[in-house]
């Protein structure tokens, strides 16, 4: 039976109390390739092949006579995709030679070399290099040199590294824990995807005379699957930002279309205008959209959340529940501080402006609250509060059949 999914992207087979009903062993998954394996020799054995590599591209060995019969199979024709070419017996038919990826001319050789201080000794590093946009999943090779040597990452920082110009694409994508990169210019597609703990900074170089939330700074299908770690880009994104979104902070000044897809955790938030289609499929995790022009609620896709007021920290003591606060922290409090995350790493002034009239400004953000999260936010407390009441009564019931001293 597969694993079912639950709310925040979890599955059954993750789930404590769903864990105990299941009776399979990794013995079991073993057997039933060792089954596989066999009937694979059956078959081999009949058809007179000794080696797997023997079987590839023999389509002429492939009974297609049911197929062909089935009536879904009329008007198909598929002679072409199973043509055998006409070559030389000599010539391969698999995979016999390594592909030259190149990878000895990638930039993250140079920033491992810089790094070695803080891979071997946990030493602090800080460095400055020149990124270009053939540069590809810049930080993932040195994220791997590093979760190689500390599996859990290095503490937050410990690896500081700077780069001028544009970033190719997937740029920090796996970036894990104790990375920071800092990007002066701008960045392509899938720029933070898989981000594992590190951090992500890009902001535009101090000649830019734009206003960062009219201008993009960063492409499509930015920070997807993010499961940790943070962001913060100083310009709009392109469409579909932190798409499948699972655990990771971002901060961006506007986005495209469909932002937020399929969002399981985490905190986005977006000092900017959005696309249309915000939040179609979004799970989990919270969404602060600043919604200067109030048009917001129509261009978001409420099908599977709800948007709320950001409330002040004494007025959401006062009227929420906090069974079904964020992380268990004010929206007010999480907001103002990504914002002065913000600006502090891009010295981003639409974030000190919102700062400097918090008054009027947090007025105008809008929390887009995935309905799933909120229940299950609920039903989490609620078992804990019971756990903790059981706790007691076992206590006391201890405490009353003890015997005297």
């Amino acid at each position: 039976m597969p694993p079912q999914h639950l709310p925040g992207g979890r599955c059954a087979a993750q789930d404590p109390v769903l864990r105990k009903k299941f009776s399979g062993k990794p013995e079991h998954v073993v057997n039933y390739f060792f089954f596989i394996a066999e009937e694979a020799r059956q078959i081999m054995a009949q058809l007179g092949i000794r080696k797997f590599d023997d079987l590839i591209g023999r389509a002429d060995l492939l009974d297609m006579k049911q197929g062909i019969e089935h009536w879904k199979a009329r008007g198909l024709d598929f002679g072409r995709l199973l043509a055998q070419p006409i070559v030389p017996a000599d010539v391969p038919r698999f995979h016999t030679q390594n592909q030259e990826h190149g990878l000895e001319k990638s930039l993250d050789n140079i920033l491992i070399q810089k790094s070695r201080a803080a891979i071997d000794k946990g030493e602090r590093v800080q460095f400055i290099e020149v990124a270009r946009n053939v540069n590809r999943s810049v930080g993932a090779m040195l994220s791997g040199a590093v979760t190689k040597v500390h599996p859990e990452g290095l503490p937050d920082d410990t690896i500081r590294i700077q780069l001028e110009g544009t970033g190719g694409q997937s740029f920090g994508a796996f970036l894990t824990r104790g990375i920071t990169l800092y990007l002066i210019g701008d960045a392509n597609d899938y720029t933070g995807k898989g981000l594992s703990g590190g951090r992500v900074v890009v902001r535009p170089s101090i000649d830019f005379r734009g206003e960062a939330t009219r201008n993009i700074i960063v492409g499509n299908t930015v920070m997807y699957g993010a499961t940790t770690g943070e962001a913060f880009f100083s310009g709009v994104a392109g469409e579909r930002f932190a798409v499948r979104l699972s655990g990771a902070t971002a901060v961006v000044e506007g986005t495209g279309d469909h932002g937020c897809e399929y969002m399981t955790g985490g905190t986005v938030v977006v000092l900017g205008k959005t696309g249309r289609n915000f939040a179609a499929g979004m799970s989990g995790g919270i969404a602060y959209v600043y919604d200067e022009d109030g048009d917001f609620a129509k261009r978001c896709n409420t099908a599977m959340v709800s948007l709320e007021k950001v409330l002040s920290a004494t007025e959401q003591e006062a009227t929420l529940d906090r069974a079904i606060w964020h992380r268990d922290l004010s929206d007010e409090a999480q907001l103002k501080k990504l914002l002065e995350e913000h600006n502090r790493w891009t010295g981003s002034k639409r974030a000190r402006e919102l700062l400097d009239t918090w008054a009027q400004s947090r007025g105008k953000f809008v929390k887009v609250f995935p309905n799933e999260y909120k229940r299950a936010l609920g039903e989490i407390h609620a078992r804990k509060a019971a756990a903790v009441v059981t706790t007691k009564a076992q206590t006391t019931a201890k405490t009353a059949t003890a015997p005297a001293k």
